[in-house]
């Protein structure tokens, strides 16, 4: 067996293309990187293939389409055009309708498109423009390919704005079938990328519906109890509605008192093992604790609407809100009734041009305190529901992961001949 034979093999195993066969021969490509291709098959550098437009404007006209790096998803091809900037106010590079789009700025990201209308670009993005003999759907899956961005990565300069040049990407090696072979190639990449984004946009509303789920369960379980059949009495809050009868309704200051947080540069952090607290948890550990545990520290700045539970004595820095005063309240259940005033906290957060939490703003929110003894049995019922949601959302994760790394995968392999797959479509 030739070794791209075994190679063919092992991609069918890896990633789940065992139904797909090998092309009946290969041959060397001469491309490190690449190893051997169909004997069919050309390589040849990209500026021969798909040859750059080098052409910039000072400013983008008023009525043309702007694509920046933040409208190119990576690793898929799609544009992201539902935002458009009011102006830009740097050089732009003109493209064409059946131009191939390529993100030169860190090509790890695999940022390209191709786009069916004319328009502009930012300067990090690379108009080409495929040759007569080249497909150009072909093209943009030759520039997804995984090997071809991470050897092309390597060549990149700068640390924290990486790129490459015009000149090395148009100097890099790109594998080029015939022209119907490219075509078959693309439809049928074309089809199974569909069919693959389409379940994981399913996995993705099941994640939102899960979501939606948890939340629920939180704002029923902090505002009416576990029993449905408990007597209820009016709260004398519209938005909380009726409570409890052996609930309390309280100001927040007087369930939980909040404190803003203490700064500490990082060149006075001592080693040990105290957690540093910012607003999104434990970043970091020191010498010394200001505050005792337990404790729920949120945002002030920065990540807002989330509460972190810290069972040992810590320190929050400035950018947070951290408790000083429990109240005598279960801290569990303080953190999931929190979870439920979230929306204030970040309604508070954007009420002047600053944006941040002030704890006199949000101590005098009126909230449903239950007796202790309920609050720990609400507390053990959301900890439980919560795990077994978080669980599931876990592993419908690691379903979209296995689905985008096939999708990289079978394009991988159809591109570079691993697979044959001209017979699974009608050209």
């Amino acid at each position: 067996m030739t070794t791209s034979a075994v190679e063919a093999s092992n991609v069918q195993r890896a990633a789940g293309l065992r139904r797909f066969k090998p092309y009946p021969a290969y041959k060397d490509s001469g491309v490190e990187w690449l190893g051997e291709i169909p004997a069919g098959w050309e390589v040849k550098r990209l500026k021969f293939v798909a040859p750059a437009r080098m052409g910039k404007l000072d400013k983008k006209p008023d009525d043309a389409v702007y694509v920046g790096l933040e409208h190119v998803e990576s690793w898929t091809g799609r544009l992201l055009l539902d935002s458009q900037p009011e102006s830009v106010d740097s050089v732009v590079a003109a493209f064409r309708a059946g131009d191939v789009l390529f993100g030169k700025l860190r090509p790890y990201l695999a940022k390209t498109a191709r786009p069916d209308f004319d328009g502009v670009c930012t300067s990090e993005i690379l108009p080409l423009r495929p040759s007569i003999d080249s497909y150009r759907s072909y093209v943009m899956y030759g520039l997804l390919n995984a090997p071809y961005i991470r050897w092309l990565n390597s060549l990149t300069n700068g640390t924290k704005m990486p790129r490459v040049s015009p000149e090395q990407v148009g100097s890099s090696f790109l594998t080029v079938p015939p022209e119907p072979d490219q075509r078959a190639i693309a439809a049928f990449l074309d089809r199974a990328t569909a069919r693959i984004d389409g379940l994981v946009a399913k996995k993705e509303r099941l994640i939102e519906l899960l979501q939606e789920k948890r939340t629920a369960l939180i704002t029923r379980a902090v505002t009416k109890g576990l029993d449905p059949n408990v007597p209820m009495k009016d709260s004398g809050v519209e938005w909380l509605g009726e409570i409890p009868a052996g609930w309390e309704v309280k100001h927040l200051r007087w369930a939980i008192m909040f404190q803003r947080g203490h700064d500490l540069p990082t060149d006075e952090r001592e080693d040990g093992q105290i957690p540093v607290v910012t607003s999104s948890g434990i970043s970091s550990t020191h010498s010394r604790a200001v505050a005792k545990a337990p404790g729920i520290v949120t945002g002030r700045y920065g990540t807002i609407g989330h509460f972190h539970l810290i069972t040992q004595d810590y320190w929050p820095l400035n950018t947070t809100l951290y408790s000083i005063d429990l109240r005598g309240n279960d801290p569990r259940f303080l953190r999931h009734m929190l979870e439920h005033l979230s929306p204030l906290f970040l309604l508070n957060a954007v009420k002047s041009a600053v944006p941040g939490v002030d704890r006199n703003d949000i101590h005098p929110t009126a909230t449903a305190v239950p007796p202790f003894p309920e609050q720990l049995r609400i507390a053990d019922f959301l900890d439980a529901r919560n795990a077994e949601i978080a669980s599931l959302v876990a592993k419908v994760r690691e379903a979209i992961e296995r689905l985008k790394e096939l999708r990289t995968a079978l394009i991988s392999a159809a591109v570079t001949g691993k697979i044959d797959v001209r017979e699974e479509v009608t050209i």
